[in-house]
C-alpha cells in the first residue's frame, strides 16, 4: 500500500514538474550577481563595530527571481583573513547539492582572495534567506532575504497591493572570534544577550549604557536612524518577514495593526489573523496588512525576544503613514511585547499553521524509519555542549559530500549515530548527569526515496527547571509538520493524532521547551544535508546532524568546492 502511494506520489510529481517546466521554461532567466564580502566599520545600532558586509550593505542585497530561474552569484571573499561560505536558506538545490554552501559538508570554504561561483534553480516561488555557513560568521552581518515570484499570468491566493521585506536580526558588540573563543574554552564563557535588535539592519543602542566606549557610539549617526516604512493610506502591503537572528526567538507587531498569515517558509498557509507574530531565527513568513488606521500620526513597529528572560530593549521601527514625515515618532508608547515565557501563544501559533486548503501537499501516510532525537545540553570532557542522543557533532576536514563521493570514509567516523535515547527512563524535567555523552562526526544514512520521521523531543537544560526554544532547520528538503506535544513523545500513541489531512510544510521548525515537534520528510534529494538547531552559538556546539541519501545519484563534483582536508588531491586551481 505504502509503495503504491509512494509510486502514486511520485508520478503524479513529475507530471506537475513536466507542466511546470513547460509552463515557465519559456520565461525562466538566469539572472548574475557579483558580491564582493568584507569586513567594514558599521554602525547599525549606533555602536561602530567591525561587520560583514556584501557590496558594502548589511544585510546583504535581497535577489529577486522568478520561479524556475537560475541564479549566479559571484562572490569574491574579501574578509583578508577568514574563510567565507553562503547557504541559500530554503533553496533545496535539487541536482546541485555541491551549491548548497555549508563548509564541512558540502563544499570546502572560500579562501581570502578567492573567487566562488554559487549557480543554482530557484524551484519554487516564496520568500527565503541566505547566509553565512561558516564558524559563527553569519552573526557577523553576512545574510539577506531571497523573494521568488510566480511565473507572469500565475494568481496567488491573497491579493495586495505593495510587497516589502523586513528581515530581523540580533546584534552583538563582541566579535564572533570573541564568541567562539568563549564557547569553545574551559572555563565556558557564555556568549549573552545581544546588545540589540536590528529591523532590517537598523536599530538602537543606548550610549550612555554604563561601560559603553563614548568614542564608538553615537546616536546621531544616520546609520541607526530607526526603519521606516511608508505606507498609502487604504492600501494593502505583503510584508515578507525572515529571521535570521543568532540566539533569539522573537515576537513583532505594528501597532493597531493586525496580521494576516498566508505564507510561511514559501508554502501557503490556510490565512489566519494575529497581532503577534512569533519568528524562530531560519523562519519567513509573508503577513498582508491593510493601511486602514488614522492617517494622520505614524505607528511603531516593535519586536521582543521571547523564550529568553533577555534585558535586550526591543526593537523599534516606524510605519509611516503618506505624507507624514517617515522619521516622526508616533504619539504613542511603543508596545511592550508579550511576557518572554509565555509558551502558550507560542505553541498555539505553531499549531494553527496549516497549509492552504488549495495548494495542500498530502503527506506519505506512513514513514519507512523514525528517528527520535533527544535535545540536551551536556558536558564532555569539561566542555559545555550540545548533543543529540547524547552525541555531540564535529565537523571534520573533509566535506562529507566529497569524502562520499569518493570514497575518502576514512575521513570521518563510520559507526551511525543513534535513532532514539533511553526514553524509558530518562527524565526530560530535571537535570541529567548525560555521563554517556560523546562526540562524533558520523552521520545517518538514509535509504533514497523513503519516508522518514523525525521526532526532536527537548528536555531540560544543565540548569534546573530550564528547558529552551530550539529552531530546527533542514538543508535539501521542505519537511511535513506532523504534530507538536508537550512533555514526552509517545511513540505508541502520538502517532495516531498526526495532522495527516493538511499539514504545512516547512524548512525550520521550533521545539517547544519541554516538547516535541514532529516531521516527516522524503529522502528523495540526492546529497548530503545539514539538519541543526539554527541557533549560531547551539550549532558551533554541537546540536546537528548530518544526512546522506542517494550519493551514488549526485553527478560529477565541482573541482571548485574541493581543496581541504583529503580533497585537495582533487583540486585544480
Amino acid at each position: 500500500m505504502v509503495e503504491h502511494f509512494h509510486q502514486g506520489y511520485l508520478v503524479n510529481f513529475l507530471v506537475l514538474g513536466l507542466l511546470f517546466l513547460t509552463a515557465v521554461s519559456v520565461e525562466a532567466r538566469v539572472r548574475h550577481h557579483k558580491w564582493e564580502v568584507k569586513y567594514e566599520y558599521k554602525s547599525p545600532d549606533c555602536f561602530k563595530k567591525l561587520s560583514v558586509s556584501i557590496n558594502g550593505k548589511t544585510p546583504g542585497p535581497t535577489i529577486v527571481a522568478q520561479q524556475g530561474d537560475t541564479i549566479v552569484v559571484e562572490v569574491k571573499n574579501s574578509l583578508l583573513t577568514e574563510n567565507l561560505a553562503i547557504h541559500w536558506h530554503g533553496i533545496r538545490q535539487i541536482g546541485t547539492p555541491w551549491a548548497d554552501g555549508t563548509e564541512g559538508i558540502t563544499q570546502c570554504p572560500v579562501v581570502p582572495g578567492d573567487t566562488f561561483v554559487y549557480k543554482f534553480v530557484v524551484d519554487r516561488p516564496g520568500t527565503y534567506l541566505y547566509h553565512a555557513h561558516y564558524g559563527m560568521q553569519r552573526q557577523a552581518g553576512l545574510q539577506g532575504m531571497i523573494k521568488v515570484l510566480v511565473p507572469d499570468g500565475v494568481v496567488e491566493p491573497f491579493s495586495y497591493d505593495y510587497d516589502k521585506n523586513i528581515l530581523l536580526t540580533d546584534w552583538y558588540h563582541k566579535s564572533t572570534y570573541e564568541q567562539a573563543t568563549g564557547l569553545a574554552s574551559l572555563p565556558f564563557v557564555w556568549v549573552g544577550e545581544p546588545q540589540s535588535l536590528l529591523i532590517h539592519g537598523k536599530g538602537r543602542f543606548n550610549c550612555s549604557t554604563p561601560g559603553t566606549d563614548v568614542t564608538l557610539c553615537n546616536a546621531t549617526n544616520p546609520q541607526c536612524s530607526p526603519y521606516s516604512m511608508i505606507v498609502i493610506p487604504g492600501k494593502t502591503y505583503r510584508l515578507r518577514i525572515g529571521s535570521l537572528t543568532a540566539l533569539s526567538a522573537l515576537s513583532f507587531e505594528i501597532e493597531g495593526h493586525n496580521m494576516t498569515v498566508v505564507e510561511a517558509d514559501g508554502h501557503y498557509v490556510e490565512p489566519f489573523e494575529v497581532q503577534k507574530l512569533f519568528l524562530y531565527s531560519g523562519e519567513t513568513y509573508s503577513v498582508l496588512i491593510k493601511a486602514d488606521q488614522d492617517p494622520s500620526r505614524n505607528y511603531w513597529a516593535s519586536t521582543k525576544i521571547v523564550s529568553r528572560n533577555s534585558a535586550t530593549p526591543n526593537g523599534l521601527g516606524i510605519i509611516s503613514y503618506y505624507p507624514n514625515h517617515p522619521r516622526r515618532n508616533p504619539p504613542t508608547v511603543p508596545p511592550a511585547g508579550p511576557h518572554w515565557n509565555d509558551v502558550a501563544p507560542r505553541v498555539a501559533q505553531s499549531v494553527a499553521i496549516k497549509s492552504h486548503k488549495d495548494f495542500i501537499h498530502a503527506p506519505p501516510k506512513t514513514s519507512d524509519r523514525v528517528i527520535v532525537m533527544l535535545n540536551t545540553q551536556n558536558r564532555i570532557n569539561g566542555f559545555v555542549r550540545w548533543s543529540v542522543n547524547n552525541v555531540s557533532f564535529n565537523m571534520p576536514h573533509t566535506p562529507y559530500l566529497i569524502a562520499l563521493k569518493h570514497n575518502l570514509l576514512h575521513t570521518f567516523e563510520q559507526t551511525p549515530p543513534p535513532d532514539n535515547y533511553n526514553h524509558e527512563n530518562y527524565d526530560i524535567f530535571s537535570v541529567q548527569k548525560n555521563v554517556n555523552a560523546t562526540t562524533s562526526n558520523s552521520i545517518y544514512r538514509l535509504k533514497f526515496n523513503t519516508t522518514v520521521d523525525i521526532i526532536l523531543q527537548n528536555a531540560n537544560t544543565m540548569n534546573p527547571n530550564n528547558s529552551e526554544t530550539h529552531p530546527w532547520h533542514l538543508h535539501g528538503h521542505d519537511f511535513w509538520v506532523m504534530g507538536y506535544g508537550n512533555g514526552k513523545f509517545n511513540l505508541s500513541i502520538d502517532p495516531k493524532n498526526y495532522n495527516l489531512v493538511n499539514p504545512i510544510m516547512k524548512n525550520t521548525i521550533p521545539v517547544h521547551p519541554y516538547g516535541w515537534t514532529a516531521l516527516r520528510f522524503r529522502a528523495d534529494n540526492p546529497g548530503v544535508w545539514a539538519f541543526h538547531c539554527h541557533i549560531e552559538s547551539h550549532f558551533f556546539m554541537g546540536m546537528g546532524v548530518v544526512f546522506e541519501e542517494g550519493i551514488d545519484k549526485v553527478g560529477k563534483l565541482p573541482t571548485s568546492i574541493m581543496g581541504c582536508g583529503d580533497s585537495k588531491r582533487f583540486h585544480r586551481p
